[in-house]
């Protein structure tokens, strides 16, 4: 039995530090939407077809390894609500760990566009993620994202169960953790550290 955590929102609204964050928390594993762009894009070159297949296969097989193992997964993702294949992408993970006995948690973070364009500069951000490094580049991409997406529910709209929003504006990234924690009476495993963040 594994459970995911899927932490959806905008670029550069705080997903990858608030599942740090939860990782450290829970013991869970962790695999950010950019540690497979990251590698496909290293191998097969940017935006390529070969990196787009690469990168959804990387996904796909971590997620089946982490049901057959057993395994708790945390899972940071960029979502465009205003797309069906979207919606039925995330359902089949629900599905994928449902099967197995495990639970789907669906957190949404969201901030406003000034804060984000602030987070895409940090240093964090720039050590994790490789393809920021290029501030100008990466600026115009959140922006053009921005406009072309919409990378929040509306008010009022839930697409599962156990769909948790959160406006991390002005909140750590550790007490965002908390919340989830507690609205989803989640409990830490125990496990060693090289369990579940070996190399971090």
């Amino acid at each position: 039995m594994a459970n995911l955590i899927v932490i959806c929102g905008p670029q550069a609204v705080g997903k990858m530090t608030v599942a740090e964050c939860l990782r450290d928390k829970l013991r869970y594993n962790m695999m950010m939407n950019h540690d497979s762009i990251e590698l496909s894009d290293r191998i097969f070159g940017f935006a390529t077809p070969a990196q787009r297949e690469f990168n959804a296969h990387i996904r796909q097989k971590a997620f089946e390894l982490a049901v057959k193992h057993g395994v708790d997964m945390i899972f940071t993702y960029v979502c465009a609500f205003e797309m069906r294949e979207e919606r039925d992408y995330l359902t089949g993970l629900k599905d994928l760990f449902e099967q197995s006995g495990g639970t789907f948690y669906f957190v949404e973070l969201y901030a406003g566009l000034e804060t984000r364009l602030a987070r895409n500069e940090t240093p964090h951000r720039m050590e994790r993620k490789a393809s920021k490094r290029n501030v100008a580049w990466s600026r115009e991409n959140l922006l053009s994202d921005a406009k072309q997406h919409k990378l929040n529910s509306d008010a009022g709209e839930t697409w599962f169960e156990k769909h948790l929003k959160i406006d991390n504006t002005s909140v750590e990234p550790d007490e965002v953790a908390d919340r989830i924690i507690e609205a989803f009476e989640l409990k830490a495993r125990d496990r060693e550290e090289r369990e579940y963040r070996f190399g971090v």
